[in-house]
């Protein structure tokens, strides 16, 4: 789970990494940045056990899919669009389709067909309601595994790299800095700190990510696009949300009120993650171990598992299984009437030379 990000070296193999609850990588200790030059301090702390919970892209995608819809404001067309207007069909006996027809004359509109919906000023197919069944409901067992996974997906440098956060200048994740930057109330303090961490490449890449979107959406009150950058989580905001709340792409979360869909932006796993020293102790007090998800499996690599020797010696040898052959017809395959019937081959010579003898037949009498 921690791992340094200057080694070059992730362990031994994304399998391992995911599917381990005692993880061999993990170290018992995390270091500390200080608050004021970013640099390691001799205090440690330990490393809290939901860090060795099993990762699971499936449940984080699941869960985030579904919860994501919670926030949605309710839409609909108008009751009335497409039938503001008075039409009824000319019937049979005209030549015309029978579709509902505007009346009255001396203009084009009177005539043209109305309220269907192939039909122009017509009502959509199906229009949309208000009652559709815009929330999710997702047990509480399968979120509280999602953000589990989601806060040990943080501490792999791979997974943060694969998700493109710069994290190379960073000494180790999990990043973990000095109790006293949640009384910063400046921007000057928040950006000086992300320096000399190594954290601030994320943020500049989150900067000149920032892009117009494209599509309608620009009109729509969302003109511009950005990647995420850090994310701050923090257990008394003592000012530290004045701080780098204007940092582009960093965000901020309470560390008793961990969001999902901040941890894993788009249902991906490995958000970086900052914690300052009091939320990181107190992940142990909130996810205890006793209440953490289990792997299935201690080891996940299920063909090396069924390969073994162990294994390989109780199975059943493998039958050697023939297939059924091929039925053929008995009057288009002589070889197949001749195994039915010997006295078919002698039947067959007899039948050929006699028609030989008929055709020489007719050619001399011709």
């Amino acid at each position: 789970a921690v791992v340094s990000t200057q080694s070059g070296h992730y362990g031994r193999g994304v399998t391992s990494i995911l599917h381990c609850l005692d993880n061999e990588m993990a170290r018992p200790q995390v270091s500390i940045h200080g608050c004021e030059d970013g640099a390691l301090i001799s205090r440690q702390l330990p490393l809290p056990a939901i860090f060795k919970a099993p990762i699971r892209p499936d449940v984080v995608h699941f869960v985030h899919s579904n919860i994501s819809k919670n926030h949605r404001q309710a839409y609909a067309v108008s009751k009335e669009a497409g039938h503001q207007t008075s039409a009824e069909s000319w019937g049979t006996g005209r030549a015309v389709a029978r579709i509902p027809r505007v009346r009255g004359g001396g203009t084009h509109r009177s005539g043209q067909g109305a309220y269907g919906n192939m039909c122009r000023s017509g009502r959509m197919f199906a229009p949309t309601k208000t009652w559709r069944k815009w929330h999710r409901r997702v047990n509480r067992k399968m979120r509280r595994y999602a953000i589990c996974s989601a806060v040990a997906a943080s501490a792999l440098p791979a997974l943060l790299m694969a998700r493109g956060h710069k994290v190379d200048k960073v000494a180790e994740v999990p990043c973990v800095v000095e109790a006293g930057v949640e009384s910063f109330s400046k921007t000057k303090q928040a950006v000086t700190l992300m320096k000399a961490i190594g954290a601030y490449d994320d943020v500049e890449k989150a900067k000149e990510s920032r892009k117009v979107r494209t599509g309608v959406g620009k009109i729509r009150n969302r003109r511009h696009t950005m990647r995420k950058g850090p994310l701050v989580i923090y257990k008394e905001d003592n000012g530290i949300t004045q701080a780098f709340r204007n940092l582009p792409g960093v965000t901020l979360l309470n560390v008793s009120r961990l969001n999902l869909l901040h941890l894993a932006p788009g249902g991906h796993l490995g958000r970086f993650c900052i914690w300052t020293e009091t939320a990181f102790k107190a992940l142990g007090e909130i996810y205890p171990s006793d209440s953490l998800p289990r792997d299935m499996m201690k080891n996940g690599d299920l063909t090396r598992i069924i390969n073994s020797d162990e294994i390989q010696r109780v199975v059943r040898p493998v039958k050697d299984q023939r297939r059924p052959a091929i039925k053929k017809n008995p009057l288009k395959n002589i070889n197949v009437m001749v195994r039915l019937n010997p006295y078919a081959k002698i039947a067959k010579r007899a039948a050929t030379l006699a028609l030989l003898k008929r055709a020489k037949a007719r050619a001399v009498a011709n």
